[in-house]
């Protein structure tokens, strides 16, 4: 990382940026300040009937989003964040997931917003298939979420950039 740069910078960079997004789309978005579990960014929703959400943001911060990652366990895939066992349980149909790659190389954003269910259903599926690969794996508290593209075969079923890239309308979902 650049000097000065530490993963805290990262991440306020990621929900400031989150944060930005939503005021241009016309969101009352505002950050949570301390340690408030598992929400980073309060949503209201403007329209007449809309909702309170939470966003919950994971950043990242790699030299190039184009080549994508190569794992031997999941195949080919854009890109992955850290995550912790609780996120395999936390299902709320009003907390989404807004994944953040800052390119190092360029400085450019992409956001995928995908929601919670989603997100717990894979960190979990992914947790067994890796413990599943081999008798020298001890299971540990980390667990990791990644994004495939549309097209590409994985060993199990893996969200994609297609369907979760600039999903700025998550306020119309009702699924968790």
């Amino acid at each position: 990382m650049a000097k000065g740069l530490n993963s805290n910078n990262v991440s306020l960079a990621g929900e400031f940026a989150v944060l930005c997004q939503l005021a241009l789309r016309g969101f009352v978005a505002n950050m949570t300040l301390g340690n408030t579990k598992s929400v980073d960014v309060l949503v209201a929703d403007p329209k007449p009937g809309g909702r309170m959400l939470k966003l919950e943001v994971k950043t990242n911060y790699r030299d190039s989003r184009s080549e994508g990652v190569r794992s031997k366990d999941f195949g080919n895939f854009v890109s992955s964040w850290m995550m912790a066992e609780k996120h395999e349980t936390l299902k709320d149909a009003s907390l989404f997931y807004c994944f953040v790659n800052i390119s190092k190389d360029t400085k450019n954003f992409k956001f995928y917003i995908v929601p919670s269910g989603v997100v717990a259903d894979y960190v979990k599926r992914q947790h067994q298939h890796w413990l599943a690969g081999g008798d020298k794996r001890k299971d540990s508290q980390l667990r990791q979420f990644r994004l495939g593209r549309a097209g590409e075969d994985y060993p199990i079923s893996t969200p994609t950039i297609e369907e979760y890239e600039d999903n700025w309308e998550f306020t119309t979902a009702t699924r968790a």
